[in-house]
Parts: structure tokens; C-alpha cells; sequence
């Protein structure tokens, strides 16, 4: 069937044929979803890609109380550090400024980019939703077209309806234009996505080849797991392990674990994604529901672990218990 589905896209007489009836299929979908409660949504997206239960109702796993945070921890500041823009002034205001990379201009559709006055080389990249991104060069062909479609349309869309991630329901959509980061020791830059629990860092993981040389994203990567000491934990998270001896325990990782923590402080579960090219620490990104809330681990039990580290207060699942 996939390969069917292949030639349908390829084929110069069918892909359009075939777009369309995509396109349908997925806003038919989509309108059906919206129209299911939480419990509903959740359950019927996670059987279709993990081909699990969840377990709402008392939440053990890692994926289970990240879902039970979407449904139930709505505070604001998560709005704000979503915001892939906005998430800058908050790391702004804890000191961190000297981190942000260098944001030439920030628009609201695709035209607005004054490619002409910006310079040669940008990255650019939507504040609300997850995977457009694309690097201008101005020596390299440059497909204006598509992009002004592509990331027209990511802006009508919100990304909230996508997995029900309550920190993207309420922020506007932007277009960031930015510096790009390279590092002079790899061809691709490694990202570390620092998870912490209670303000305090509990898992380090680094991601290889998350991206693609234009800037956009690789639908696999490669994932290690350490401790917040840069021990190498032998597990797969989501994704395939690479060989440890790839990359090095940055000589500067306090920093890194000091600024993950303050910026953690305020939330009982966040990722927290920085690089760090050639000793120089850069802000990424903040997640609250790493992967959408979709995860798997080889062994099973360490998303239970994961889980049984962010800490519910009874008297929050009791209400939960009497809703569902």
C-alpha cells in the first residue's frame, strides 16, 4: 500500500489527484477528533501510535503524566515559554540573555521577510508549532513559492489541535527570522534537550542529525540518555542510540544544568533545549510535552521511572478521577 501511495505522489498526473484527497482525508479526520473530549482524544491517538492504553485516571507512566499536564496544569507562563519568541524575553528576564541567538526580525505571513535588508544566510522558522523551519542562503537556489505556502499555512493553523498541547492553544503565530548557528567541529550541531522534573535536571539527552543541511528537520534522529552528570544510561527513548564515544561530556555542562534549572524553576515538568557550539552554551527551545506526549523505551520501565519522578498531588487526581 505505501508503495502505491508513493508512486501517486510522484506520478505528474496523480500527485495533485492525490493531494487533494490527503488533504481531505486528514481535515475530515481532524474535524472529528476536535469533536472528542480529552479522555476520548487522548486515548483513541495514543492506541493509534503507541498501541496502548492510558491510564488517566491514576497516571504512572511518563507519557500518562504528561497528558494528565496537558488536560490539567494550565499555567500561563507555559503559554509564554511555548511561544518560541516570546519564550526569549523569559529567558531574558532569568539572566540568560547572553544565550539567545542573535533574532534578526520577527513577521506575521511569509511576504513580510525583507529578504533584501536581512542578511545572506538566516534561519527561519514558524514561534508556534513544531517542524517549519528552513535556512535561507542567498548563494543556494531558494524555492520562494513553496515556502511562502508552507509557512503561510502553518500560520492558520493551530498547532493545539494537533495533540491537544495546551501551551501552543493561545500563542499567536509568528515567522522568526535568526542567526545560524554552526559549529566548526561537526557538520551538524548537537542538540541537548535537558529534561527536568521540579526544577531540577533529571535526564540529558543529545539528539544527532536532528536536521537536515537546509534547516529542516529529519523525521529520525539518533538519541543517547544520560544523567545530569554525562553518565551514558543504555536505553532507547523514541528513537535509535549512536555510539556514546560521538560525542563528549561538554567541558562546560554545570552551566548548561544551571541555566536548564532556572529556567525549569517554575514548572513540575519541562525540556529544556540548548546548544552548545564550540563552548558557547545557546538557547533553544522549551517543551513541556516532550514528542507530543507519544513515547516508547527499551526497557519499558524507564518511562515509569520518568513517570513516577513528576509528582501529582493527590487531591489534583481526585478531581481528575471525578471528572472522568
Amino acid at each position: 500500500m505505501s508503495h502505491i501511495k508513493q508512486k501517486l505522489k510522484e506520478n505528474y498526473f496523480t500527485k495533485g489527484i492525490y493531494e487533494i484527497i490527503r488533504r481531505s482525508y486528514f481535515s475530515l479526520n481532524s474535524f472529528f477528533y476536535n469533536l472528542m473530549s480529552n479522555e476520548t482524544f487522548a486515548q483513541k491517538k495514543y492506541m493509534k501510535k503507541i498501541g496502548k492504553k492510558l491510564d488517566l485516571k491514576n497516571p504512572q507512566t511518563f507519557d500518562e503524566k504528561l497528558w494528565w499536564i496537558k488536560f490539567n496544569y494550565h499555567n500561563p507562563l507555559i503559554t509564554m515559554c511555548s511561544d518560541k519568541y516570546w519564550a526569549r524575553e523569559y529567558v531574558r528576564l532569568c539572566g540568560y540573555e547572553d544565550i539567545l541567538i542573535d533574532l534578526y526580525g520577527v513577521y506575521d505571513k511569509f511576504e513580510d521577510i525583507d529578504f533584501d535588508n536581512l542578511p545572506d544566510t538566516f534561519f527561519i522558522k514558524t514561534n508556534h508549532d513544531s517542524g517549519h523551519n528552513i535556512i535561507y542562503d542567498k548563494s543556494k537556489p531558494f524555492d520562494f513559492k513553496k515556502n511562502k505556502k508552507l509557512f503561510n499555512r502553518a500560520l492558520r493553523h493551530n498547532f493545539y489541535y494537533n495533540n491537544r498541547e495546551w501551551g501552543y492553544k493561545n500563542v499567536e503565530p509568528k515567522i522568526i527570522c535568526e542567526k545560524v548557528l554552526k559549529d566548526p567541529q561537526n557538520n551538524t550541531l548537537n542538540d541537548f534537550k535537558i529534561f527536568c522534573i521540579n526544577g531540577k535536571v533529571k535526564y540529558v539527552t543529545v539528539n544527532l542529525s536532528s536536521s537536515h543541511e537546509d534547516g529542516s528537520h529529519c523525521d529520525t534522529v539518533q538519541k543517547n540518555v544520560y544523567d545530569k552528570k554525562f553518565n551514558y544510561i543504555p536505553v532507547r527513548f523514541s528513537d535509535d542510540n549512536f555510539d556514546p564515544k560521538l560525542v563528549k561530556k561538554p567541558k562546560n555542562l554545570e552551566k548548561m544544568i544551571e541555566i536548564a534549572e532556572k529556567l525549569a524553576a517554575p514548572f513540575p515538568e519541562v525540556r529544556v533545549d540548548l546548544y552548545n557550539v564550540d563552548g558557547k552554551i545557546y538557547f533553544g527551545e522549551l517543551t513541556f510535552y516532550h514528542n507530543g506526549s507519544y513515547n516508547d523505551s527499551d526497557p519499558e520501565n524507564f518511562l515509569i521511572e520518568m513517570g513516577q519522578e513528576i509528582k501529582i498531588p493527590q487531591h489534583f487526581l481526585k478531581e481528575t478521577r471525578k471528572k472522568l
